[in-house]
């Protein structure tokens, strides 16, 4: 009776496809500032990346069919008076979207159809109340004009971007140290956070409660970074105290032991997951790395299956992730990343194999299976004739 090797999944054969030169966005000015964002953002319309500027802060957007080299003096969104640490498109609006910086200020920016032709220096609102830089900006998913931002003054502010008026803040006394990443759940009811004092904490915005909490999800002193996952689950990445980067993923009921705890290598980037409720497929791209990992999750153990790993010879820089709506189904693919190099930003499509290729792939495994198992009957005969010898 053969023994079944593979797991069965209908992603187990999904595979990387990185666009030809003439698809990607040839020198722009990747942002050398050292901030752990993607420092680009995608809409099915627009493609957003952090660059250099000089004075100040600015970030390019491209409509997302001008590939080709960018010109040197493109327009560019430049009204922030220090670095931009993070942008995020509006999920509601794919025309707006907001930015944060080191002046501590939240912009929020009205790009029009078809791009830019001037450079944008008026923002529709700037949300003043950090006292210390903004590294993260984030979209509330199913309310509309609602933004969320985190500074390392440790204080999470919820915004009402119609008014400019913050109508939540979440100060030093729940998070006392830097705030490294925030995650909206799906319906937008729980906030996910981790912190510097090596704390994931899940909030109760509307209450501004803690609902639970964990310490030391992850023994290194590195930075951890949490997303919400399906079923009430959160998945986590971090390092080891021996510096080995680690992929954990935990049930928010009960935070006592993971579910499931991988090692993955010893590189010192940190891991940013994306991940796609659709599929139930979480992608950790490594700010420095090369490659892109992608596990499955599941509702048995052991909950966490690793699939497979896109590999390419240049490092990244940062990376976009495509909303599920800009992406081309009718050519099977899943999902689509946007990998910045330090001068190009180039598009990469998860696809699915076609019923005929992943027909032939299994055939050969299948093939495979059968000569390793003629190979250990043929060992066998011959242990047992030394034996008898």
């Amino acid at each position: 009776m053969s023994r079944q090797v593979v797991r069965s999944s209908k992603f187990r054969h999904v595979f990387g496809q990185p666009a030809k030169a003439d698809q990607c966005y040839e020198d722009v000015r990747v942002s050398q500032t050292t901030w752990d964002s993607g420092f680009c953002a995608v809409n099915p319309k627009f493609v957003a990346l952090i660059c250099e500027a000089s004075g100040g802060g600015a970030f390019l957007v491209l409509p997302l069919g001008k590939t080709g080299r960018v010109d040197k003096n493109a327009p560019t969104v430049c009204g922030h008076t220090a670095p931009v640490l993070d942008i995020a498109w509006c999920p509601h609006n794919d025309n707006v979207i907001a930015s944060g910086s080191e002046d501590c200020t939240v912009m929020v920016w009205e790009i029009p159809d078809g791009g830019l032709t001037l450079p944008l220096r008026e923002p529709v609102i700037t949300l003043e109340g950090h006292t210390k830089r903004v590294g993260i900006v984030t979209w509330h998913p199913t309310a509309q004009n609602v933004l969320l931002s985190a500074g390392c003054d440790n204080v999470i502010l919820v915004w009402d971007v119609g008014t400019g008026v913050a109508v939540l803040t979440l100060g030093p006394d729940v998070h006392p140290d830097t705030i490294y990443s925030v995650d909206w759940s799906r319906d937008g009811a729980l906030i996910c956070t981790s912190c510097r004092d090596k704390r994931v904490r899940i909030i109760e915005p509307r209450k501004g409660t803690i609902v639970a909490e964990k310490d030391r999800l992850h023994e290194g002193t590195r930075p951890v970074r949490a997303v919400f996952v399906s079923d009430g689950k959160i998945l986590t990445t971090g390092f080891s105290r021996m510096s080995e980067r680690q992929v954990a993923l935990w049930d928010t009921k009960h935070l006592e032991e993971p579910l499931s705890l991988q090692e993955l290598d010893t590189s010192s980037g940190v891991l940013l997951p994306f991940f796609d409720p659709d599929t139930n497929i979480v992608y950790l791209c490594g700010k420095g790395d090369s490659s892109i990992r992608y596990f499955e999750i599941t509702s048995e153990a052991p909950f966490l299956h690793y699939l497979s790993m896109f590999s390419s010879k240049e490092s990244q820089r940062g990376m976009g992730y495509m909303p599920k709506r800009g992406l081309e189904v009718n050519k099977c693919e899943i999902a689509r990343f946007y990998k910045l190099h330090e001068r190009r930003c180039e598009p990469i499509a998860m696809t699915v194999p076609r019923k005929d290729v992943v027909s032939r792939l299994e055939e050969e495994m299948r093939k495979l299976q059968a000569t390793v198992q003629e190979l250990q009957k043929r060992l066998d005969r011959l242990e047992e004739t030394i034996q008898a010898k």
